[in-house]
């Protein structure tokens, strides 16, 4: 199969203009949104990145890290400079690690700039000439061709079967004709919209920032805010400052009234403050957040913005374009009617492959005859070409009109051979598709010497008795047909045909008396993995809305197979919403002849009634709206370098599969947020009621400072990070995502906080009465008790109890409570914390405490099981 010259640059073109991947330096879509609209008329100038310590400082803004950094203080202040190294050591890897991240993802090219057509030609003065296209101005008289970008908007003034692919634009699956007598759709044409077929004269009307580029441009300044993550944790931070301050100053009140010295005291009430901040809190989200990542990563969704793994466990609404994002973004021939009967052809994207059922039988050219000769006039009728995988895809491509292009593969299915069939009847004539026929028509030579007319159309250019012979029962039988399919969202294709011994007189009659061999429906057929997504979607109590420029009934059609709406559900366009006649947007689950304004409207109307909101897209008509939902998801091979830079997530098999899992990690990294805070803040409210109550029970002072710190660096550190690894819950996607409103402590968490710290602090107090009335060491069997009993805790917070899943938890146990017990033995942790050996007996008993702590955290977490968040109405 040879390729022209025009297809050639067509397909490479079209490659660049989906899928830009040129090499440039760091450079944020909102800065260029803003330099587009500073500079033109095309080009947008670059400029240097971000610097390193502005992102640092980005990153030391996060309200718990604002914590911690007191909390080094404060540590540095008391002279513990080992847990100040620990603290600042957890800040610096989390700064890291959000810098690299971010750096990572602006490694891109900015994708307007990658977009703008590096060449065009323009007649000036009379003369043709090739400049570059950022040299375009308004007034210039520009030729586009087959394969060719084009460089500006402008008025189509000539057109010879000219056709442009606007998907990545407007949403539309069908390219437009152009023609300089057409409506404002038909008789303009866009910046950055690849022409397809034919050629034309294009007089510039808008360039740079005034172009559709350029408009769309303008709306994606609007930077991401929190994500329900960090908005939960710097409530919960405030919180959690206020009431260490106010009980760690009731402790300094007990201590000073019972007697104990002013500066130990201060001491005690500062490494309480310490010890009751969860300081390990950020590095468990940051290394949640990394392994969701990598996981991610593995599955074949890349995280630009580290924040997003959790965003998507948050979402409620997942807003979806259609084309490219549930669809292939390809056109397929699928439903076959003739007179005889229907049929349905099966194969992927236009591979030449697949098969042909009828009656849930496969046929062939031999088994149906008149399919056969349907396929074998559309194929005759046609001027696109099939392109074999190259360059390591494997997908095969459409070179010309896409909707011929799926013609060429239906006829493979059913066993057509195109080149032996343009061997066998060559053509001879043709008269080309325009507007006013609304039909196609080609001429071939038999072999006999006579002629077979080859036609196609629109139904109702088609279906009259001007231009068929049949009667006219099967005319009504056929219209029929066609509307119905028209209904479903196909695009539908009359094919008729004639021969004639010899040729007319009046060549006009060519596109008269023919006879009609049947219809075609032709759609963006779903992508195989939508319908599940959607489903499992649902059942996870997240509520998907299609969003897409394309037709009402397209729609319609696309949201019924997938699921997202019913038949009887209504169906709005943006037309509706620019007159404010939609009513109330997020009634509503399809939206249909959307621009980029109105996809950001829709996406802050559900935004500003509660949700947290994905926007799934492919286009540069997507961007704006991915930039303005909590968290956008861009597809990654056939998306556009505009969709990718603007979403926090890339699938980079397009497989929206992919968001279910990702929707998983989500929610695991936020179910190990909360179980590492259970277990962290139980710990907390433990140490402080022993240090209230102690007083009350004959213990002036019952842990020193140094104690405290070193429980508070055993327990959480290795072990509390180690929680973050926890792998996911099995029914995590069996329930709805938590309201966005709900604090992190929420679903009865505090409760359970509460119970746990009672519980720890009443064994450790016990155990600490019974020592100093027995006349052992009570502060240090108290120091080994609170310590063991807090690790028993940690083994019982997994969410797989009894599996090797996260070994790494073991481990960090196993040394945190071999550290714990050298804190009593070793001469110079014994020195450095003020405690005394203990008998064997005595260290059995705190290791049993600790096994305690472990059955009753694993009984009430049956007894008292977290509340599921209930689903949205």
């Amino acid at each position: 199969m040879v390729r022209r010259r025009g297809e050639r640059r067509h397909a490479a073109n079209a490659d660049r203009f989906r899928s830009s991947t040129t090499a440039a330096a760091g450079l944020s879509l909102d800065e260029a949104a803003r330099r587009l609209t500073r500079h033109g008329p095309n080009e947008i100038p670059a400029e240097p990145r971000t610097p390193v310590w502005r992102r640092v400082l980005q990153q030391l803004r996060d309200p718990l890290i604002l914590v911690l950094l007191v909390a080094a203080a404060l540590t540095i202040a008391t002279g513990d400079l080992s847990d100040a190294a620990v603290i600042l050591l957890v800040i610096t890897v989390n700064t890291v690690v959000g810098v690299v991240q971010e750096v990572r993802a602006e490694q891109a090219v900015i994708a307007l700039s990658a977009m703008s057509a590096p060449a065009a030609r323009v007649v000036r003065d009379g003369a043709e000439r090739a400049i570059p296209a950022a040299d375009v101005v308004p007034g210039d008289l520009v030729l586009v061709a087959e394969g060719d970008i084009v460089p500006a908007d402008g008025d189509v003034r000539a057109a010879a079967s000219l056709l442009a692919d606007e998907s990545s634009l407007t949403g539309e699956s069908v390219p437009v004709e152009k023609a300089p007598d057409g409506d404002r759709s038909r008789g303009t044409v866009s910046a950055g919209t690849v022409i397809v077929r034919g050629r034309g004269r294009v007089v510039v009307t808008a360039t740079g920032a005034e172009s559709a580029l350029g408009r769309i441009a303008s709306l994606m300044g609007a930077a991401p805010g929190l994500t329900p993550l960090q908005r939960r944790l710097a409530r919960f931070g405030r919180v959690l400052a206020a009431v260490i301050v106010a009980l760690c100053t009731l402790v300094l009140a007990l201590g000073l009234v019972g007697g104990q010295p002013v500066e130990l005291m201060i001491v005690a009430a500062i490494s309480l403050a310490v010890a009751a901040v969860p300081e390990s809190l950020p590095a468990v989200v940051t290394l949640a957040l990394a392994l969701g990542a990598r996981r991610m990563a593995d599955r074949h969704a890349i995280v630009r913005r580290l924040p997003a793994v959790e965003t998507l466990g948050s979402v409620t609404v997942i807003a979806t374009d259609k084309t490219g994002t549930l669809t292939e973004g390809r056109m397929a021939a699928e439903r076959l009617w003739t007179p005889h009967g229907e049929a349905t052809a099966l194969g992927t994207g236009y591979e030449p492959e697949g098969l042909v059922v009828r009656d849930g039988k496969t046929v062939t050219t031999g088994d149906a005859p008149d399919l056969a000769a349907l396929l074998r006039v559309a194929l005759l009728c046609n001027d696109a070409a099939l392109e074999p995988p190259s360059d390591g895809s494997a997908e095969w491509h459409a070179l010309g009109d896409p909707t011929e292009a799926a013609l060429l593969a239906a006829g493979a299915r059913l066993g057509l051979d195109r080149t032996a069939l343009d061997r066998e009847l060559p053509r001879v004539e043709e008269i080309p598709f325009d507007s006013g026929r609304k039909r196609m028509t080609t001429v071939h030579r038999r072999p006999d010497g006579g002629l077979r007319v080859a036609c196609k159309g629109a139904p109702e250019s088609m279906l009259r008795p001007q231009v068929l012979a049949d009667g006219p029962g099967l005319l009504t039988r056929a219209a029929a047909e066609a509307e119905a399919l028209a209904r479903s969202g196909y695009r539908v294709l009359a094919v008729a045909s004639a021969d004639h011994e010899e040729p007319p007189e009046r060549p006009r009659t060519w596109e008269s008396g023919l006879s009609l061999l049947g219809l075609i429906g032709i759609l963006d057929p779903p992508r195989s993995a939508s319908a599940t997504t959607i489903a499992t979607c649902k059942r996870a109590g997240i509520v998907p809305v299609l969003i897409t420029g394309d037709h009402p009934l397209t729609a319609r059609a696309v949201a019924e197979r997938l699921g997202i709406a019913s038949r009887d559900e209504e169906v709005t366009t943006g037309q509706r919403i620019r007159e404010g006649t939609a009513g109330e947007l997020t009634d509503v689950r399809v939206y249909a002849r959307t621009t980029p304004e109105e996809k950001l409207d829709i996406v802050e109307a559900w935004r500003e009634a509660g949700h947290v909101v994905a926007m799934t897209g492919d286009g540069v008509n997507d961007g704006p709206a991915l930039r303005r939902a909590d968290i956008g998801v861009a597809m990654g091979r056939r998306g556009t370098e505009v969709a990718r830079q603007a979403a926090d997530l890339v699938l980079a098999d397009d497989n929206p599969a992919t968001i279910v899992s990702a929707v998983e990690e989500g929610r695991r990294v936020y179910a190990n947020v909360r179980r590492f805070l259970l277990y962290a803040l139980a710990g907390g409210t433990a140490e402080i009621a022993v240090m209230l109550v102690g007083p009350f029970l004959g213990m002036p002072l019952p842990l020193l400072p140094a104690q405290i710190l070193w429980i508070n660096l055993l327990t959480h550190g290795l072990p509390g990070v180690a929680l973050g690894a926890e792998p996911v819950a099995p029914d995590a996607m069996r329930h709805p995502p938590r309201p966005p409103e709900e604090s992190v402590l929420g679903a009865g968490l505090w409760p359970r906080i509460l119970f746990m710290g009672a519980f720890v602090a009443t064994v450790t107090l016990v155990a600490g009465v019974w020592a100093r009335e027995s006349g052992r060491p009570w502060q240090s069997l108290m120091f080994l008790v609170l310590g063991a009993t807090q690790l028993g805790v940690a083994l019982g917070s997994r969410a797989r109890p009894g599996s090797l899943t996260n070994p790494f938890l073991l481990v960090a146990v196993g040394a945190a409570l071999s550290l714990q017990t050298a804190g009593a033995y070793l001469p110079p942790l014994r020195d450095l914390l003020g405690t005394e050996p203990l008998p064997l007996p005595d260290l059995a008993i705190a290791c049993a405490l600790s096994g305690l702590g472990h059955v009753v955290m694993r009984l009430q977490a049956r007894l008292w099981p977290e509340r599921p968040p209930r689903a949205a109405p």
